[in-house]
């Protein structure tokens, strides 16, 4: 699937000018099912292992928390050639375990949040990552403008962003950059989200033997830039909260 555009990196053309169908809607109900799911076991990983302090320890307290981080990495580069290129059951396998690994990374917030007495503000950035990234994810579902002229600069912000948060994280350790890289990251996945949203419907056709593996695809990548939405409107939150 010519590496799926290159990684994001170059939508197909003329994606507006898929019909929508019958097929269509079920490929694109396939997609959001696919994704509730994983972010409904995220939460659930992230809701158990909060509960166990030592864990929680474990995972914030020592390497592990960067050795999951380069592991989500790691699966999200490889992602695309394993879910088109091998089996089934590769495809599912690392489907799953891309959201447990979110789960365990983000668990440790969860936690210091619950601590803090601040349980609700879990619960109300949920609601604004789920506001946002329905309505751009409706966006890139409906529009007609061809949303591929994005990729470039999406593809190189979210490179920025990406060595911005590990260099704060071990190096600046500033809370004020912690801030405004997260709410960088939320405008940057906002638009992701609606670019994602037209190439995975670009990639149906009708009949086409490959879309039950689009459809993993295109849960995978919705699934990671939802989640991303929420860890950094969580992170917003809790700094503005601490202020």
């Amino acid at each position: 699937m010519n590496d799926i555009r290159r990684n994001y990196g170059g939508a197909v053309a003329g994606a507006g000018g898929v019909a929508i169908d019958a097929g269509l809607r079920q490929y694109m109900l396939g997609v959001y099912n696919y994704m509730a799911l994983a972010v409904a076991g995220t939460g659930l990983v992230s809701f158990l292992v909060a509960s166990n302090p030592a864990l929680v320890t474990t995972i914030a307290g020592t390497p592990l928390k960067w050795v999951i981080f380069a592991a989500l990495l790691g699966v999200g580069w490889f992602a695309p050639k394993v879910i088109y290129s091998g089996s089934k059951t590769a495809a599912h396998g690392l489907f799953w375990g891309y959201a447990v690994l979110w789960g365990l990374l983000i668990a440790p917030m969860l936690f210091s949040f619950r601590m803090q007495g601040a349980a609700i503000e879990i619960y109300r950035a949920f609601f604004m990552a789920a506001t946002a990234f329905g309505a751009m994810s409706l966006f890139g579902y409906t529009t007609k403008k061809d949303l591929s002229a994005w990729a470039k600069f999406l593809f190189m912000a979210t490179i920025g962003l990406l060595v911005a948060i590990v260099l704060n994280a071990l190096v600046f350790k500033s809370e004020m950059a912690s801030l405004v890289t997260s709410g960088i990251v939320v405008l940057v996945f906002s638009a992701i989200t609606a670019f994602e949203t037209q190439m995975i419907k670009s990639l149906y056709t009708e009949g086409g033997a490959a879309n039950d593996r689009s459809a993993i695809f295109g849960a995978f990548a919705l699934y990671g830039s939802f989640v991303t939405l929420f860890v950094h409107i969580l992170n917003i939150l809790g700094i503005m909260r601490s202020e």
